[in-house]
């Protein structure tokens, strides 16, 4: 039987609270899985972000009464999963788009992604929020206990088993924004922290205690609005600059064939594909805009083939570049024995003389896709399995697998500035351009993602991976070039402000999407605080400071 949750407080939310924490059995599961659905909206491309102060609010209210229960470590465990669980599937219902491709085929096999990825992911915030549980008070000070397991959990969402960082709270701003520029400071992660503590103030307003002024109840509001007027006030300060540019000219393209058409299982269909493919960039490689530019980029896998081992190809590309430098995607391979390969994701700088003498510079993805990327059918028990039930160019992928690169690096190749090079799932870690700059004797000039976005769906996918890239300018004052098949190809500045966005090409074939931009590369700006020897360590302190704050205040 449930405990008395009589609220006091604000007047107004006494009601609404009392019918939160009186919930139980599946009524409290349902509502908690429409919170977290209701919470997804505060992601692109709404950047709602104000709604999380209403989801996470009903959360702990929530919590509140499972608190009260006999069994109350399950009770709390299972909302705080139902509301993950919410939050997932509506935040990556995209990654079934792989699966209906070729429905016939894969559409029985739609349970993975939306529902088997996002319970398995609900696991991790139904333990921080259980752990939360064990030192729950009526006090304000659950408002602090909740946001500093949250906040830990998602740091282990964003590790674990390689991890997946996907919609952080922390990108809910909008990137460029004022808000957005405190990752400057601490990260994305940080970023995180202060948006939980700001989405859960609201909640110690009301509570069951009856022998509390309002006073301290509101606390932890005031202190909320304080963290949002101050982080406003100095991102606006500091998104009032302008823009400066190095005078290099960069052209953005992609063709925008969609996913369905690129990897044909027949291997004569597919040199079709690729030489429609080639035959469509060297027609944008001879437009006036693009003739004018210094450096060309083309997204990730821009050929369905091994571009560096395909002379023909290679030399037709080369020999349109002119005085150009061309920044491509392309699968590799190395022979390592009789008949074996190693497979490379990479990156490839390549010059009008690259046909003879290689590229200039070269990036190999370290950072795999566990799924796509991974040799799943080699390195998994029942892997073969596994594979065998996805779609058919994942398949081909999760047999043979890429090797993983030596991991994030400063690239350097003629015609262009030194980059921090980021491939598709990379660019979703603000750990890769950090580290890659901390092994460097000099700083990077700007960040290169080459993504294939065509995974992804149509709107919500791509939008979202687009805002959460443009993180990573913030948090390195680097400008970033993005180039993402059937995604959002563009141009950002050192704070995240977009400068150029990829428009849509003329003369397509029927069904695909070409896009490209031309913008001149913005110069980077002053290193954030960030990108400081111990600018990562301000998540953590600051996380110790609130689980401080958590256990002073605490009051059983």
């Amino acid at each position: 039987m449930a405990a008395d949750v009589r609220s006091h407080g604000v007047a107004a939310l006494g009601p609404l609270h009392e019918a939160l924490a009186r919930l139980h059995g599946w009524k409290a599961h349902g509502l908690a899985v429409l919170l977290g659905a209701f919470g997804a909206l505060a992601f692109a491309p709404f950047h709602l972000t104000p709604i999380l102060l209403v989801s996470f609010t009903g959360l702990v209210w929530m919590i509140d009464g499972a608190r009260g229960l006999k069994s109350w470590g399950k009770a709390v465990f299972a909302r705080g999963w139902a509301f993950a669980f919410g939050f997932f599937v509506v935040s990556l219902y995209w990654t079934a788009a792989p699966f209906l491709v070729e429905p016939e085929k894969h559409a029985v096999f739609l349970w993975m992604p939306l529902v088997l990825l996002p319970g398995g992911m609900a696991i991790i915030w139904g333990v921080a929020a259980a752990m939360a549980g064990a030192f729950w008070s009526s006090s304000p000070s659950r408002v602090f206990v909740f946001t500093a397991f949250f906040c830990l959990g998602e740091w282990v969402r964003g590790s674990l088993f390689g991890g997946f960082p996907w919609n952080l709270p922390g990108t809910s701003w909008v990137p460029g924004g004022a808000v957005s520029q405190l990752a400057a400071i601490g990260g994305v992660y940080w970023l995180t922290l202060l948006t939980v503590l700001m989405a859960t103030a609201p909640a110690a307003m009301v509570d069951t205690r009856s022998d509390r002024g309002l006073a301290t109840r509101l606390t932890p509001a005031f202190l909320a609005a304080l963290v949002l007027a101050l982080g406003w006030s100095w991102g606006a300060q500091r998104v009032a600059a302008p823009t400066e540019f190095t005078g290099q000219n960069v052209v953005l393209m992609d063709v925008g064939i969609p996913q369905s058409e690129k990897w044909p299982d027949d291997a004569s269909e597919r040199l079709q594909v690729a030489l429609q493919m080639r035959n469509r960039y060297l027609d944008l490689l001879s437009r006036g805009d693009s003739r004018a530019s210094d450096i060309v980029i083309w997204p990730e896998g821009a050929l369905p083939e091994p571009l560096l081992q395909r002379p023909e190809t290679l030399d037709r590309i080369t020999s349109a570049l002119g005085e150009r430098t061309l920044i491509v995607g392309a699968s590799r391979y190395q022979p390592f024995g009789k008949n074996q390969y190693l497979w490379f994701n990479s990156l490839a700088i390549l010059n009008q003389y690259s046909a003879r003498s290689g590229p200039v510079g070269l990036y190999d993805k370290h950072r795999l896709v566990p799924v796509g990327e991974l040799p799943v059918a080699r390195i998994l028990p029942f892997g073969t399995a596994i594979s065998s039930v996805l779609p058919s160019a994942i398949q081909r992928m999760a047999t043979s697998g890429f090797e993983p690169g030596p991991g994030p690096s400063i690239t350097y190749g003629e015609g262009v500035p030194p980059v921090v090079a980021m491939i598709c799932y990379e660019a979703l870690y603000p750990s890769v351009p950090k580290a890659a700059q901390s092994r460097a004797a000099h700083r990077a000039d700007w960040l290169v993602v080459i993504s294939n976005d065509s995974w992804f769906g149509a709107v919500v996918g791509p939008q979202q991976h687009y805002a959460q890239n443009r993180y990573r300018s913030i948090e390195s004052g680097l400008p970033m070039a993005r180039v993402a098949s059937r995604g959002v190809s563009a141009m950002i500045d050192g704070y995240g402000r977009e400068i150029v966005r990829a428009r849509p090409l003329s003369g397509d074939p029927e069904g695909w999407e070409g896009r490209m931009g031309s913008a001149d590369l913005p110069r980077p700006i002053d290193r954030p605080i960030y990108q400081t020897r111990g600018g990562a360590l301000i998540f953590w302190i600051t996380l110790l400071g609130v689980f401080a704050l958590a256990f002073w205040t605490w009051r059983r």
